[in-house]
């Protein structure tokens, strides 16, 4: 069962528009209409990848009025990117071919 919810839990991050919706939060809370402005993909493709970030807790959720404010997962997430983002400036650069 944790292989499977892993799975998961990672195709999130192997999806480019649900990450284009990650690294548009990673400067702050924001509502579906700026994340759909900044991200420039349809509500529905948003709403749906919204929906299955916020299920696996990579998103928190937040209403206020009648709007729901998303932001990432500070205790889990947040840190983990800041890792990968160690990791690919450290081992992950391109050669140039000459």
């Amino acid at each position: 069962m944790l292989r499977r919810s892993s799975n998961n839990f990672f195709m999130n991050f192997a999806n480019n528009s649900k990450m284009n919706i990650i690294f548009a939060l990673r400067g702050g809370p924001l509502s579906v209409s700026q994340i759909i402005e900044k991200v420039k993909e349809e509500q529905s493709a948003v709403s749906h990848n919204l929906r299955k970030l916020a299920g696996c807790k990579i998103l928190h959720v937040e209403k206020s009025g009648k709007e729901r404010i998303y932001s990432l997962n500070k205790d889990t997430v947040l840190p983990m990117l800041k890792l990968a983002e160690k990791h690919v400036k450290k081992h992950c650069f391109m050669k140039v071919k000459k």
